[in-house]
């Protein structure tokens, strides 16, 4: 089955994308069951805290996209082994003796927590670690809500329109939000000599890429640089009939670059002296 056509609206609802109407899909929406978790959706609504909103991804076309392409607004969809497998088999040099163990949740003290921790050991004991990396997994927010377009799934499993009024929040819930944390916890880390792996969708990537300063941004990526991003691709696979997360690129940088791109454009692109006293005159008048 080729990928179907979508708009803006959820193009993935607890697990399954829009299209599949099995016995299972329908299942994990009447349970609100999540199945990248295994267990109940994490994320409720906030007047109905009972109520799971169970959008994985959403449609969207931004200015800097030729189509819609499906972005992914909750962290958990990254939950798959393929996305584990991936990063491991990059960092930690997996062969056939190596015992590799993911650790959730793991307090990083004044930063906070990272959301996993990869171990790799020759040994089964998990006391013992020969080498780690820490890896957060970072999605996009809405601006707005889908839940108008989730309420009429939720009873027809279709889409009275192809465009619902809501949007993606690249400036703050995804670039502000992720490249604090990255500041924040890419100072302990370097101060460990070690390194963290942001994992972002390549959409999210080419939003960054056209509103900061990715200058210092390296590619192929740096193994002495602490921080990496880590991007993946929502590919289409015709036979399972979902979108898959595919390792798409990895680029690199250090403290200086995130500075950088915290700081917002590239000094090429601020505004003119001039540009902004005909601004201030404008709000004068």
């Amino acid at each position: 089955m080729p990928e179907p056509s979508f708009g803006r609206h959820p193009v993935e609802y607890f697990g399954h994308p829009f299209t599949d109407h099995s016995k299972k899909a329908k299942n994990d929406q009447l349970h609100q069951h999540c199945p990248f978790l295994n267990s109940e959706c994490k994320k409720p609504r906030k007047s109905e805290p009972s109520v799971k909103v169970g959008v994985c991804s959403v449609g969207y076309k931004a200015e800097f996209t030729n189509e819609y392409v499906p972005v992914v607004i909750c962290p958990h969809r990254y939950n798959v082994q393929e996305v584990f497998d991936q990063i491991a088999s990059r960092y930690l040099s997996v062969d056939v003796t190596s015992q590799i163990r993911w650790a959730p949740e793991v307090s990083i003290g004044s930063g906070g927590s990272i959301d996993y921790v990869i171990t790799k050991s020759k040994n089964a004991s998990p006391s013992q670690i020969d080498d780690f990396l820490c890896v957060e997994f970072q999605a996009a927010g809405t601006t707005g809500t889908p839940w108008e377009a989730v309420k009429e799934f939720r009873t027809s499993r279709s889409f009275a329109n192809r465009v619902y009024k809501f949007g993606i929040n690249w400036a703050n819930e995804f670039a502000k939000t992720m490249m604090q944390q990255v500041y924040k916890k890419g100072m302990i880390i370097e101060s460990w000599k070690k390194r963290i792996v942001f994992v972002l969708q390549d959409i999210g990537m080419e939003y960054l890429r056209k509103s900061y300063d990715v200058s210092d941004l390296h590619n192929p990526a740096r193994d002495e640089d602490p921080v990496h991003f880590f991007t993946l691709r929502m590919n289409w696979d015709d036979t399972k009939m979902t979108w898959l997360p595919v390792a798409s690129d990895i680029v690199s940088t250090d403290l200086e670059g995130i500075r950088k791109i915290l700081g917002g454009s590239a000094s090429n692109k601020y505004i003119t002296l001039d540009r902004f006293v005909d601004n201030i005159k404008r709000r004068l008048r």
